[in-house]
Formats: structure tokens, C-alpha cells, sequence
């Protein structure tokens, strides 16, 4: 069973990139080697993005290139072990791992503070945002299309079995960041109701979330291009010109 669980979660697909001078090169605690690329815009808040699990950093780069520049904000995408140019084969702990070092290099490399940092996850890369926030303090999150764990895409269960994957429904309720939700009311992988239900669970209830029509898991950004772009744009402008909400004694590091 745990097999079969592993080969749906991760599907890496055949790399679409190569190994070049432009990737930045992180180690992560777990001994993997793994790319990731920097887009610097100048800009006063930073993406740190995850992306699902069936795609690679070769598949999205193209993407930030362009809608970066709407945004307005810097973007640091890392690769997960296992994908693309990445060492070792990839593992619910290893994802953990991967975004942990590309957080500490736009810490302590690029010298990015937490307050300027907004979590980005798609799919399975919202498991990694919701990890890496209960970590650290960061300045906000935005989740699109996530799941409230693994085994509850399948089946409706009011608790956490023995063997469940990637369980954002036991962590969220840690966040003290604004949480942007953004679900498609079609989507055919996870189903709309995860994201519903995660939003209810978000501390931070005054963030209205984005919830797409007629959106599958797979095509939000394409659904409706312009209204999930100005979303996220509204969400990063909001968070620059507020203060962080998180406590003074919620500020610990744990990395």
C-alpha cells in the first residue's frame, strides 16, 4: 500500500531542463543536491514556490518570467530531490527538506528577512508551504489547489490515520501568517471541498479566498487569468502595506 501511495504522490516527470550555470545549487540537511533559479525584480516581497507533483522547475520557469512582472515580486523556485537535475528520489521528508534550504538561502544568502517572504505552493507544493510556516514566521502563504492530506482525497475522514501523507489539516491551525486560498470548484484531483475546509481552518479569517469556476486542478491560472493574477496581486499588496500579524513570541525559529 505505502508503494502505491508513493508512486501516485510523486511522478517526476522526464527532466525539461539542464544543468547550467544560471541554477543556483542548494544542499539540504538530508544530503541532496538541488537546483533552484532566482528572479530578482527588485521587488520588496519574495515567492518562495513549490510547485505539484508532476511537474519540474522547467515547466514554470517560462511561466514566472512572464507573469513576475505583474505580480511585482521577486520569486525563488527550488526543485524537489528526485526531480529534474535534483539528486536521490524524492520522499515526503525530502520535500521538507528542499524547501527548508532554499528558505535558508534567501535568508541568509540573499538576505531576504522573513517579513518580506510569502509562501507559494501548488498541489502537493502546499504541503511544503504549510510545513516550512510552522517553522519559521513568514509574511503570508498562498495555496493553490491544496489538499487537506493524501488519504482524504479519497475518503472523507473526520481524523488523521496511521500512514496519511502530506496532513495540512493538522498543521494549519499553527500559522499565525495571512493564508490565501485559491481552489478551482472543478477540480478532478482534490477535490473543491479540501480547499473550503482548509480556508475554515486558516486563524486569519478576513483573507477571502479564490475560488475559481469551473477551475480542474490544473488549468486555474488559464481558467481565469486575469482575476487569479490581480488576486495574488491584491494579496501581496495588502500584506507590503500592513504590518505582520504574527506575535512577537510566535517569531522563533525552528530550522
Amino acid at each position: 500500500m505505502g508503494n502505491v501511495i508513493h508512486g501516485l504522490l510523486f511522478q517526476p516527470p522526464d527532466p525539461t531542463y539542464q544543468a547550467d550555470p544560471n541554477l543556483i545549487w542548494l544542499s539540504t540537511k538530508r544530503g541532496q543536491r538541488i537546483p533552484a533559479f532566482f528572479i530578482d525584480r527588485r521587488a520588496s516581497i519574495t515567492l518562495l514556490f513549490s510547485h505539484g507533483n508532476a511537474e519540474d522547475l522547467g515547466h514554470i520557469l517560462h511561466y514566472f518570467n512572464t507573469v513576475g512582472a505583474t505580480i511585482k515580486a521577486n520569486i525563488l523556485a527550488y526543485e524537489y530531490t528526485g526531480y529534474g537535475c535534483s539528486s536521490g528520489s524524492p520522499s515526503e521528508e525530502d520535500i521538507y527538506a528542499d524547501i527548508e534550504a532554499a528558505y535558508l538561502y534567501l535568508r541568509d544568502v540573499v538576505g531576504v528577512p522573513w517579513d518580506r517572504v510569502v509562501l507559494f505552493g501548488r498541489s502537493m507544493g502546499t504541503a511544503a508551504s504549510v510545513h516550512l510556516a510552522t517553522l519559521t514566521p513568514v509574511r503570508g502563504l498562498i495555496l493553490q489547489c491544496p489538499m487537506l492530506s493524501v488519504f482524504r482525497i479519497a475518503f472523507n475522514s473526520r481524523f488523521t490515520v496511521p500512514g496519511d501523507r502530506l496532513t495540512n489539516i493538522d498543521k494549519i491551525t499553527e500559522i499565525e501568517a495571512p493564508v490565501l486560498v485559491i481552489h478551482g470548484t472543478d477540480d478532478e484531483v482534490v477535490p473543491f471541498w479540501h480547499g473550503t475546509e482548509l480556508h475554515s481552518l486558516c486563524k486569519d479569517q478576513s483573507i477571502d479566498p479564490l475560488w475559481v469556476r469551473g477551475g480542474a486542478h490544473n488549468n486555474i491560472e488559464s481558467t481565469d487569468t486575469a482575476g487569479f493574477l490581480e488576486r495574488i496581486s491584491g494579496f501581496l499588496k495588502d500584506l507590503e502595506n500592513s504590518a505582520p500579524s504574527i506575535p512577537l513570541k510566535n517569531q522563533s525559529i525552528r530550522i
